[in-house]
């Protein structure tokens, strides 16, 4: 049978799953709802290198993404931050949408799936 560990588990959801190998990150908000896209986009990616490190992977192993943006007209703010974090040669296949999401103030959200080390 294969192991299920969870990280920072709450009463609605875990940060994080790791099923065997592989490692399932919930989606991510800024702290500090901060009103640039791009300060939210690196606290959320800094959370994640966080919870991938926890998890005993990194984001050179991430498989795929999941990006939520409140506004899609700051597409290129978001990606401007994503590009510089993104291990070139190991980019995870990607989605992004517009979404209005779950509080006022939060402009982005990103969830991955990630191979273990």
């Amino acid at each position: 049978m294969t192991t299920v560990s969870r990280l920072k588990t709450g009463a609605r959801m875990s940060q994080a799953v790791v099923h065997g190998t592989t490692v399932y990150i919930a989606g991510q908000v800024a702290d500090d709802p901060v009103p640039s896209v791009s300060e939210q986009t690196r606290q959320v990616l800094a959370k994640i290198d966080a919870l991938l490190a926890e998890a005993g992977s990194d984001k050179s192993r991430i498989l795929s993404a999941n990006v939520w943006l409140a506004n899609i007209a700051r597409f290129d703010e978001m990606n401007s931050v994503w590009d510089a974090w993104v291990v070139p040669g190991h980019t995870p296949a990607r989605a992004t949408v517009q979404s209005k999401l779950a509080r006022p103030g939060m402009l982005v959200e990103i969830m991955v799936v990630a191979a273990s080390n």
